[in-house]
This record gives C-alpha cells, sequence and structure tokens, in this order.
C-alpha cells in the first residue's frame, strides 16, 4: 500500500495527539538503569517486506551480542526489545508507540523501508527518541523543508546518490545513448530513484525514450516489456525490489529483450537469482552498498557465518552498521540521554561498521561512505566500480 508523504504526516501526527499522554506518562520506565541499556528493533518481521526487516534485525543483533559478549557499555549489557511492523506503515506507528511507552525505549533503531520509518518518525521525534534508520534511502527520510530532522538518523547511502551513480555509469562506462524506465508506480523508493537518473542522464548527453510502470506484488510484466522491446534502448533502468525484478529479468529474457539491464540496492539478494535464474541476469548491473569481496568487510561476513550458519545480504549488513553506529554514539554520549546522544549520532566519524567506513554528515544526518556497483555473472555477483563520495 502507497502512503503519500501528507498522509503519512497526517497519520503519525493524528496518533502522536491520541497518545502523547499515555506516551509522556511510560517514559520514565525502562532505558538505561544499573544494569541494562534499553534499545528497540521495529522491523518488518511478518508480510511482504519480512525478507529485509529479518535481515537487517538479525544484523542489529550480531552488533548487540558483540558489544555485550566484550562487556557492554561501561559494565551494562544492552537489552534489545522488538516489535513487528507487519510490513505496513501504520503498524510501524504501533510498534513505536508500544516500544516507546510500554518498553521504555530510549532509542530505537528500524524499519528498513523508507515508508515505514516515515511513519514512525513523528511519534518518536515527539517523544526524542532518537531513530536509526538502517536501509531507508529517500532523502526525505531524514530531511524535512531543507533541515535535518533532529532524531532521525540513517546507515545507509540515499537514493540520490544512487540515481546518480547509475546514471553516470550508464553514460561513461556502458556508452548508453538512450535509456528506459521501468518503475515501481506504488513506491516512492523507485520513483525517486527513477526521477534523479532520468535527470543526471539527460543532463550527460542522453535520453530516457520511454517510462514504463507497474505496480508491487505484479506477476505478469509481459505487456509493458513489449512495448519496452520495441524501444530498443542500450539499457534499462529498474530500480526495485528482488521479488519483482527477478520476474522483470526472466520475463524480460525471454521476450528476447538484449539491453543492459540497470537496478539499485534492492537487487542485492540471493533470491532474485533463484527467481530470475542465472542466465537471465547476464549483462545487469546495481548499485549498492558493499562487495562482499572487499578486505575490509571480511569480519563481519566471517563473524555474521558463525553466528546465522549463513552469509548475510546487504540488508543485515545495514543493520550491523546501524548497530554498531547507535553502540558508538552510546557510548560517546555516556547513556541515552536524548539530546547526549543526537550530538554524538552527529559527531560520528571514520566509525568502522560492516560495510567500510561511516562519517555522519551533521547537516543531513546521512552517512558519507561509498557506493559499488556489481555486475551479475553466472549468477555470481562481480564488482564492477567503486565509487568513492564526492569530497
Amino acid at each position: 500500500m502507497k502512503f503519500g508523504k501528507k498522509s503519512l504526516k497526517l497519520m503519525s501526527a493524528v496518533v502522536g495527539a491520541l497518545m502523547v499522554g499515555g506516551l509522556l506518562a511510560g517514559c520514565g520506565a525502562g532505558g538505561d538503569n544499573d544494569k541494562e541499556i534499553k534499545v528497540g528493533a521495529n522491523f518488518e518481521l511478518t508480510g511482504n517486506q519480512a525478507n529485509y526487516g529479518t535481515a537487517a534485525r538479525d544484523g542489529l543483533k550480531l552488533a548487540i551480542k558483540e558489544c555485550n559478549d566484550a562487556g557492554g557499555i561501561d559494565g551494562k549489557k544492552i537489552t534489545l526489545v522488538e516489535a513487528d511492523s507487519k510490513s505496513e506503515p501504520s503498524e510501524a506507528v504501533n510498534a513505536a508507540t508500544k516500544l516507546i511507552s510500554d518498553d521504555g525505549v530510549k532509542v530505537m533503531v528500524g524499519p528498513a523501508v523508507t515508508a515505514n520509518v516515515m511513519a514512525e518518525s513523528q511519534v518518536a521525534t515527539d517523544n526524542k527518541v532518537p531513530i536509526i534508520a538502517p536501509c531507508a534511502t529517500s532523502p526525505d527520510v531524514t530531511v524535512e523543508n531543507g533541515k535535518a530532522k533532529p532524531f532521525v538518523f540513517r546507515s545507509c547511502f540515499i537514493d540520490p546518490q544512487q540515481g546518480e551513480v547509475m546514471a553516470q555509469f550508464a553514460s561513461k562506462e556502458l556508452k548508453a545513448k538512450t535509456a528506459v524506465l521501468y518503475l515501481d508506480s506504488s513506491s516512492d523508493y523507485s520513483k525517486s530513484l527513477g526521477k534523479v537518473f532520468k535527470e543526471k542522464f539527460e543532463a550527460a548527453g542522453g535520453k530516457v525514450v520511454m517510462e514504463e510502470a507497474f505496480l508491487a506484488k505484479d506477476q505478469d510484466f509481459k505487456a509493458a516489456l513489449t512495448k519496452i522491446k520495441t524501444a530498443n534502448a542500450d539499457v534499462v533502468f529498474i530500480p526495485a525490489y528482488y521479488e519483482e525484478v527477478g520476474k522483470i529479468v526472466k520475463q524480460a529474457r525471454e521476450l528476447g529483450i538484449q539491453s543492459k539491464l540497470l537496478g539499485t540496492d534492492g537487487w542485492d539478494d540471493p533470491k532474485v537469482v533463484d527467481i530470475a535464474g542465472a542466465d537471465a541476469l547476464n549483462n545487469t548491473f546495481f548499485s549498492t552498498h558493499y562487495f562482499e569481496k572487499d578486505e575490509e568487510v571480511q569480519g563481519f561476513i566471517k563473524a555474521y557465518k558463525e553466528e546465522y550458519g549463513k552469509d548475510p545480504n546487504v540488508f543485515a549488513a545495514l543493520g550491523y552498521d546501524a548497530g554498531k553506529m547507535m553502540i558508538d554514539a552510546i557510548k560517546r554520549a555516556g547513556g541515552t540521554d536524548p539530546e547526549k546522544l543526537v550530538k554524538a549520532l552527529e559527531e560520528t566519524k571514520d566509525l568502522q561498521v560492516g560495510t567500510g567506513k561511516i562519517t555522519m554528515d551533521a547537516a543531513t544526518h546521512n552517512p558519507i561512505k561509498s557506493a559499488v556497483i556489481l555486475e551479475m555473472q553466472n549468477g555470481v555477483k562481480a564488482l564492477k566500480a567503486k565509487i568513492q563520495p564526492e569530497g
């Protein structure tokens, strides 16, 4: 279900107004005490985004386990309190309300996707509970009216960075002159990325010759893909999530579309190979947050495999990053006092996390970090380029 910015704000404001008395009364319970530091995990544990939410939650849990195994923070162990946003913005509000009022958490990580973070942010902000969003890439998550939202941070790069990186890659590396956009019209994530890609690709001298749309949970994409085939474009940009991406790629190749297919971090899940097939994914490229063969991420990957018996996906890595950010900030803040914790998060600098190093841009509450472009080769990811942030 799609929620526009105005409806999200209205929904959050109404919920906040109705519950503010109960929330404030409950805030004194929980939080820091002599033995523990309570933090909240608000993730999509059920519903159609559960694969993202559970992975990010598991990454967060690993970061907390490592901290606790090393003695905690000033002798206190971190206790993680979980709530399920059920892959719905309204449920994200309910989960945030529960974590703050009933459980007394003083900082939250999650949810995974943009709409759910946007929905919970007003309740958290009204109660001065900092949020770290691991995977929500829309600029609007942390910035409103040109200013950083005071209690909302993230551990991932933002959509404009991905859209610009892929437009430059298409133009400069692939020498593409024409492109088609194939967007999920129900997703702010997809539409935002498509807008930036088009702007940057055409500024570089290319031309977007066609735009088509689908809806999340669609199964048959062949009508739109048949139109796309007639464009005979050099590249097709598909900024969407793995389940639809896998089906689109499979059906595109079945129809004989030979264009290079481009995507973003929503592609970065092993299930995309299961759905599309290894052969269909040849000649596809996508931007994401790290490459698992980079030396600096080997420590995280090894620890995750030892803990869970499987390789992490990108959402697990970003959940781990958010956990490391949170732990580092609590240590430097000397606890979870909200003003001190916000200041510590804003001052994050050269922090080693799962995907590399993070420095926080205090003006936007966005991390300054590199992006990578991966190429699929017979079902296996290969590093194509690593893009450092400007400056």
